[in-house]
């Protein structure tokens, strides 16, 4: 594929060349000299002008064919609170999406790039993240004899994978490995609205629609068909608040916020960073501003003119003090 753009590149560029010399020479009377001889004499910045006008057209094109795919239903796009620049993500929400994920999605999905203490203070208090730190048993070692050991997990480690390699993870999912979650919701065209939108939307396949063995249909799926079955469903987990009722949506809604805080953790923190950069560079830029135009003023405004008279008239009187000077000087010498 790459060999082939790099072919349609160079092809383009030489007849683009050709074209626009022909058309020089063509038009010899109406076009100027120097125009002419400007192409003729940089065809290094002719070439960079035309391969950067065909890549544009191409991912142009390639972006255009993505949108208009047919073999899936692009995602509605949906409310969301955290989006905005002083929109915080809701914490409540992570909570309960956190309790989705380790009670439906984590028997397939892996988060390797969370650690347990990133859930203290979000998701769990700290002494909940330690215990459920402990709960697990990592591999840790060598020892002192150069041994490997069993230890109980800490905050430092990172939440365990379902399956020990990908190998074992296809086998257990018709040959369809599930993907690691912790950027997820980065790495899909379409981001939340996409996952949302995935995790809501099997139905029923169309007249004429084959399914293999294993497959369900999900419109929002490139091709329609996926090996993941519909695991978000009404009452699949219960909420210890119960003004929150647990329907499909809501537990999609939920784990989709705990998903996008899990891709950038820090988020909120770089809002209100910068927030606090825009507010002080402004005060910042007023005052330098402001300094600029007392102290620089008298200097950019002023006007300096060479006026030979005024400097003739300046060296006569000057002349003629310092011969004053040596007359009185001469006097004081003979009394």
């Amino acid at each position: 594929m790459a060999s082939k753009l790099l072919n349609f590149g160079s092809k383009l560029f030489k007849k683009t060349t050709q074209l626009i010399i022909n058309g020089a020479h063509n038009n010899r009377r109406s076009a100027s000299t120097s125009a002419r001889n400007w192409i003729e004499k940089h065809p290094k910045l002719l070439a960079f002008g035309t391969l950067t006008g065909a890549a544009g057209l191409l991912m142009f094109a390639l972006d255009v064919s993505v949108e208009a795919s047919s073999d899936l239903v692009h995602p509605p796009a949906q409310n969301w609170g955290h989006k905005g620049l002083l929109s915080a993500i809701d914490k409540e929400g992570v909570r309960r999406g956190y309790q989705v994920y380790k009670e439906v999605c984590s028997s397939c999905h892996s988060l390797q790039y969370i650690a347990y203490r990133n859930l203290a203070g979000v998701c769990l208090t700290e002494e909940e993240a330690k215990a459920e730190a402990e709960g697990i048993t990592v591999q840790d070692g060598p020892d002192e004899e150069g041994n490997y050991y069993d230890r109980p997990g800490r905050l430092s480690d990172y939440l365990p994978r379902p399956y020990a390699n990908e190998e074992l993870g296809r086998s257990a999912n018709n040959g369809a490995y599930p993907p690691d979650l912790s950027y997820i919701v980065s790495a899909r065209k379409g981001g939340e609205d996409y996952v949302f939108a995935l995790l809501t939307g099997y139905c029923e396949p169309p007249a004429g629609f084959a399914l293999r063995e294993g497959l369900y249909f999900n419109p929002y799926f490139s091709g329609g068909a996926i090996a993941m079955g519909k695991l978000i469903d009404n009452e699949v987990v219960s909420y210890a608040d119960e003004e929150v009722a647990p329907s499909a949506s809501q537990l999609a809604k939920d784990v989709v916020t705990f998903l996008v805080w899990a891709s950038e953790p820090e988020g909120d923190l770089r809002k209100i960073l910068l927030i606090k950069v825009t507010l002080i560079s402004t005060f910042l830029i007023g005052i330098t501003y402001y300094i600029k135009r007392l102290k620089w003023s008298a200097l950019k405004s002023r006007k300096i003119f060479y006026l030979p008279e005024l400097q003739e008239k300046a060296s006569k009187a000057a002349s003629k003090a310092a011969s004053e000077a040596a007359s009185s000087k001469n006097d004081n010498c003979k009394k």
